[in-house]
């Protein structure tokens, strides 16, 4: 029998995650869906997709580390709680005060799953509503299906039943379409059967799996939806399966930035979380490590080994072997090699920022060039100012954090101190060497320096003295 698959979904789809278990194979302090993959917890993943869905609630089941979950989720979601997990079935059990009333299609959803996607989910709502069916199950054809419940279907392909591993005949247990864990249900019928559900089982539990044979004795009707990517019927539960899930997640992002115009020189090492967005005809060079919201904009070079955690960069920007965390750049700006790049830092375009620069909490001008061996934190620099080597804006007393500002034009030679607050006006000149205590006026030049004294032959009986004391 071939299924109907539709592009319209004309039902409410209401969504239960799971996310209840301890997940103490991990061996972690940090409860199991809050584990990070490609820098968002698992649970985010899952709850992405189901946005992405159009879910209209979305209840999560919290149990162990619920405040934490809670926490994290924030409004996304409503939440039910299983203080005693006694299985998946009683998990679920738990959304029937705030779900059992609604109409529509119920997703079931494990919080551990964070390669689910949302054209996966889309496609089994689809076959579920155009076929009428009671209940579909999320499934995947795995080489090697030991240890997973199969996947019973009859001739018409309508599905018979779940038969876990150490229950299969030999016949069973060469099929190779496992259950995944993620389901869709008719709202009204799940939590019916549900009261049907016992836990005469060796583990006392109360199994989800047991609302399908349910349905199946009811005469109900059963779908499968079978993912062809295999990556979605991973389910996290230790730190080997969570390393899996990452490098497939990395290689899924990079794939997808690739197919929308991004060169990405060496893929397996390049990282990049789900949330960043790169532009067209940008050059990943290798060792790159793109985190959190950071958005880079057309025909960027980043790289090689440069970290960006929550930064922006305009188009034409030039970044390598550097590190910026919350930055602002803008375009046709040079950066690096290894500049430090720290929250509040806001370039304009154009701007030059070279080797061993640390920027922190300041203003750069559009044109400005702080070349090398440089520290500027929390300053407004103006537009083309030259800012020389080794030049320090002392901006912390050891009490407050105060401003130097920089006017338009001017030059800061090398070596120079400016000890905030200060006020450095336009197009004026600090003599290399000077350390500025008071304002510069506009075009003024600024000497701050002790009187040079040579004393002749004075280094010839320094020398002298050093010596008698060595050869005593």
């Amino acid at each position: 029998m071939e299924f109907i698959y539709t592009e319209m979904i004309p039902l409410k789809i209401i969504s239960i995650v799971l996310a209840a278990g301890q997940g103490k194979r991990m061996k972690s302090k940090l409860y199991k869906v809050l584990h990070p993959v490609c820098g968002k917890p698992m649970v985010g993943h899952v709850l992405d997709a189901l946005d992405s869905l159009e879910t209209s609630r979305k209840v999560v089941i919290v149990g162990h580390g619920a405040e934490a979950v809670q926490a994290y989720l924030g409004n996304r979601a409503e939440y039910a709680l299983q203080a005693e997990q006694l299985g998946t079935g009683h998990a679920v059990l738990q959304a029937k005060d705030l779900l059992e009333h609604e109409d529509g299609v119920t997703m079931v959803v494990c919080g551990d799953t964070p390669l689910v996607r949302e054209e996966t989910l889309r496609r089994m709502v689809e076959l579920h509503v155009e076929n009428g069916a009671s209940a579909t199950i999320l499934t995947a054809e795995l080489p090697n299906p030991h240890g997973y419940g199969r996947i019973i279907r009859n001739e018409d392909g309508y599905v018979t039943g779940i038969v876990e591993q150490k229950d299969c005949t030999p016949e069973q247990a060469a099929v190779r379409e496992i259950n995944t864990g993620t389901y869709c249900f008719d709202n009204k019928k799940l939590f019916a059967a549900l009261g049907k559900v016992t836990n005469s089982n060796a583990q006392n539990e109360y199994y989800l799996t047991d609302v399908i044979r349910i349905l199946k004795d009811e005469g109900q009707t059963v779908l499968a939806h079978c993912t062809q990517d295999l990556a979605e019927a991973i389910g996290v539960n230790d730190r080997v399966a969570l390393s899996e899930a990452e490098q497939l997640m990395r290689e899924r992002i990079v794939k997808g930035h690739m197919l929308n115009g991004v060169t990405v020189i060496d893929p397996a090492n390049t990282y990049i979380e789900k949330d960043v967005r790169i532009g067209s005809d940008t050059v990943l060079l290798p060792g790159c490590v793109l985190k959190g919201q950071t958005v880079i904009g057309e025909d960027c070079m980043i790289g090689p080994f440069t970290e960006l955690s929550d930064s922006i960069v305009g188009d034409g920007t030039a970044i390598k072997q550097s590190i910026l965390s919350e930055a602002t750049v803008g375009n046709k700006v040079n950066i690096g090699p290894f500049a430090y790049l720290r929250p509040g830092t806001k370039l304009a375009d154009s701007v030059k920022v070279g080797d061993f620069v640390e920027i922190k909490n300041a203003v750069i001008g559009e044109g400005s060039k702080v070349p090398h061996l440089s520290y500027v934190g929390d300053a407004i620099v103006g537009s083309h100012v030259n800012i020389g080597c080794g030049v320090i804006t002392a901006n912390y007393d050891g009490f407050n954090k105060s401003t130097t500002e920089i006017g338009d034009d001017s030059f800061i030679g090398s070596n120079s101190n400016l000890i905030a607050p200060v006020k450095i006006g336009k197009g004026a000149y600090v003599v290399a060497g000077s350390t500025i205590t008071h304002e510069v006026h506009d075009d003024d030049l600024a000497i701050a320096r002790a009187r040079q004294v040579n004393k002749t032959g004075y280094a010839e009986k320094i020398r002298a003295r050093f010596k008698a004391k060595k050869e005593k």
